[in-house]
């Protein structure tokens, strides 16, 4: 389950005996996975009924932090992620070690900035498949919330300390041995374009869910992240489509016609990243202001 709060939904939680959210939330919804035996019997959900209570929130995943994880190419062209999608050759988007941040297909409702250790690249895109190694290791969640290896630091991917320190002694949830210290698997396309990686690396990584503010919804892309308010600015990496882009605020600049509308707005996502609001297809969480 997960819920609706101002800026976005919560993380999804296993509902065992019950869910509690870290924050007031406004609605719910429900993701079931249904398994049957090849050549059995159909599994169908005819009804599902919940019952809301109000009680103390838990505490969530730190607003802001930005965590240096070790990153390697999806790949896997053709192949199907685990919302569902067919990879494409350089496709947008990221996988990470837990279902609780796994976006619906075609959505950005769970969204990371990725971006390269000097700075000088970032994209901003969905998380559409699980991996790598493990698929209950929410690391960037503090230990009070995260689903497994609760005795290791905020931040740190249960693969990289197995890598790196021999926990768990060397192995994945699965018994493999980890090969590589891997928390972040990047498509094709966010790889090679939006970062213009030529081989695994280690990457900041910003989880934009656990934030706070207006978000704004590429539409179209992968969408172009300029150094300043026009075309003739430097690239400085990629926005997503369906990525949902935290927005400081915006500023007037040039003139763009876009799939949306034809406007002088240009969004400042971060210091030095600015967006044409041509390509957004809508703002959530709250007023945008001026510069």
């Amino acid at each position: 389950m997960r819920g609706w709060r101002l800026n976005g939904w919560t993380e999804w939680r296993a509902a065992t005996t019950g869910v509690t959210f870290d924050r007031p939330v406004s609605r719910v919804q429900t993701r079931v996975v249904l398994t049957a035996r090849a050549g059995g019997a159909t599994a169908t959900v005819r009804a599902v009924q919940l019952t809301a209570d109000a009680t103390a929130a838990v505490s969530a995943a730190t607003p802001g932090l930005t965590y240096r994880v070790y990153a390697t190419r999806i790949g896997l062209v053709g192949e199907l992620t685990a919302n569902g999608r067919t990879v494409q050759p350089r496709d947008h988007f990221v996988a990470l070690p837990s279902r609780r941040g796994l976006s619906p297909l075609n959505t950005g409702d769970y969204t990371v900035r990725v971006c390269t250790t000097t700075g000088a690249r970032c994209e901003y895109a969905p998380v559409w498949d699980v991996g790598p190694w493990n698929t209950r290791d929410d690391y960037w969640n503090p230990s009070a919330v995260r689903e497994n290896w609760k005795n290791l630091p905020q931040g740190r991917p249960e693969a990289q300390a197995a890598y790196q320190s021999g926990y768990n002694g060397g192995r994945d949830q699965f018994g493999r041995t980890v090969l590589n210290p891997a928390g972040i698997d990047l498509a094709d396309g966010t790889f090679w374009d939006g970062l213009q990686l030529t081989t695994n690396a280690w990457v900041d990584v910003a989880y934009l869910w656990t934030g706070g503010g207006p978000r704004a919804v590429v539409g179209d892309g992968p969408l172009n992240i300029r150094s300043g308010p026009g075309t003739s600015y430097a690239i400085r990496g990629l926005a997503a489509r369906f990525a949902n882009v935290p927005v400081q605020c915006y500023v007037t600049g040039q003139s763009v016609a876009g799939p949306y509308r034809t406007t002088t707005r240009w969004n400042r996502l971060a210091a030095g990243q600015y967006v044409s609001h041509a390509y957004v297809s809508t703002v959530y969480g709250g007023t945008v202001p001026v510069c």
